[in-house]
């Protein structure tokens, strides 16, 4: 009697497994729209917030320029670029957000289940919600679960995978984790498998592009290196009332009594923008400053400094920036937190004197966005350089200067914040407005629009 059950639940089981794999391969429709030119239909995937994801939000916005469809697949977390929001050819799809790990939890049994959840609101979305498309772009890292979700879609879709290198998924992991975590080997055989599968790949770097050749990754297929550029909304904004103007609005209003010294330059306006993650030391900025204010410049040149982003260690770090303003270890010092609107944001940076990024490649070979927004905002910057890739933006003495250490941070904002600096400082600003004349539009056109066949 006992086989009988076994001799049922056998041919269910069979009969299961084979109507699941006939509602996969069967299941999601085909592509069978234009090829190339307007018309063509794009999902672009981005398995983070949109709302801070600018080089997505950027291919997004080239694609519908030149007449594709584009269907924008991410976490709305903060307000999107105003141009996603206008344009009648993108189609936002907001993610149901990720399961959020309780604290009794340990991480190696939670992380199972939030990938599951993606995968299963990923899988449905691009294979049976969204009409197939010609081409799937998407963002790397976070590597898991999108890269194999993206390979088996666009096999049974027949659409192209367009894969762009910002990372390594499993450097970062490493980061937090340490680099013996049983994850981050995983998350390493993982990214450096299905990395190999997309149809066409971009890099942020050269130095990227070239690794990506290499052992462990050995990726055969095409390689075409983008460079971030800057988005038209950041652009130089000469001296005048336009500046007073915008001081007045975004600032803090208990910082806005400054306006007048800075307008005048007497009092100096420095910007970073931080994630408030591991990956950025904002220790160094603050011991910096604390640097700073001891030194008897301070008292010829005050500083205000404000900290835009949001973050895990937020709140650890205002508690320090408290600590240090109540115990007289800033005098002449001001640093202010401020998350602005994507406009407010680009105008701040056009008001600023000097743009401070403490971005610490994980992998050696990306570069942050930040410095290239600073730098169409005509904002030289003083910026980490520990890593194989700076060079390729950050020219030294040219339109930046670079620092590995607070010492040598401290050095920088004494000479270029000082009167005697403001002729090397004026020199990186002109080198910033250089650097920052060319924008995306013409990197994405000359590059990614061919791929794509938006292009001759």
């Amino acid at each position: 009697m006992a086989s009988i059950p076994v001799a049922l639940i056998i041919p269910l089981v069979l009969t299961g497994l084979a109507l699941l794999v006939t509602y996969l391969v069967l299941g999601p429709s085909k592509y069978g729209g234009p090829s190339s030119g307007k018309g063509v239909v794009v999902h672009v995937l981005v398995l983070g917030d949109i709302g801070r994801s600018p080089r997505m939000t950027y291919h997004a916005l080239s694609i519908a320029k030149h007449g594709g469809k584009v269907n924008l697949i991410g976490y709305l977390e903060t307000p999107p670029h105003p141009s996603l929001l206008s344009s009648p050819s993108i189609t936002i799809h907001p993610l149901p957000p990720p399961p959020v790990r309780p604290a009794r939890i340990p991480f190696l049994l939670f992380a199972p289940f939030k990938v599951l959840h993606q995968v299963l609101c990923l899988f449905a979305l691009l294979s049976y919600t969204l009409p197939p498309s010609r081409w799937l772009l998407v963002q790397n890292p976070p590597s898991i679960p999108t890269l194999f979700i993206a390979s088996l879609v666009c096999r049974l879709r027949s659409t192209k995978l367009l894969i762009d290198w910002h990372n390594y998924g499993w450097t970062i992991l490493s980061s937090t984790r340490g680099p013996r975590h049983p994850l981050v080997y995983i998350a390493k055989l993982y990214e450096c498998l299905f990395g190999r599968l997309g149809d066409h790949n971009l890099t942020v770097t050269h130095a990227m592009a070239r690794q990506l050749r290499l052992p462990p990754y050995k990726i055969r297929g095409p390689l075409t290196a983008v460079h971030d550029r800057p988005a038209e909304i950041f652009k130089p904004m000469w001296w005048g009332k336009a500046r007073q103007d915008v001081l007045e609005r975004v600032l803090p209003a208990e910082q806005r009594e400054l306006v007048p010294s800075i307008m005048e330059g007497n009092t100096k306006l420095i910007v970073s923008s931080t994630s408030w993650t591991r990956d950025e030391d904002f220790g160094i900025l603050l011991d910096a400053l604390v640097a700073y204010a001891a030194d008897p410049v301070s008292e010829i040149t005050p500083v205000l400094a404000v900290i835009t982003g949001k973050g895990p260690q937020k709140d650890m770090y205002l508690a320090q920036i408290a600590e240090l303003t109540r115990s007289g270890q800033l005098p002449n010092v001001s640093i202010v937190t401020a998350f602005l609107p994507f406009e407010d944001y680009a105008k701040l940076l056009a008001c600023a004197d000097l743009g401070v990024c403490l971005h610490m490649s994980s992998s050696g070979v990306d570069l942050p966005m930040k410095v290239v927004d600073m730098y169409g905002a005509g904002l030289p910057v003083a910026a980490f350089c520990g890593y194989e890739s700076f060079g390729e933006l950050v020219k030294e003495g040219v339109n930046g200067r670079g620092f590995e250490t607070y010492g040598e941070l401290s050095i920088i904002l004494r000479t270029l914040l000082s009167p005697e600096g403001s002729g090397e400082l004026e020199v990186l600003r002109k080198g910033a407005v250089k650097e920052g004349a060319r924008r995306w539009d013409e990197e994405w056109d000359e590059k990614v629009a061919k791929i794509m066949g938006f292009a001759a």
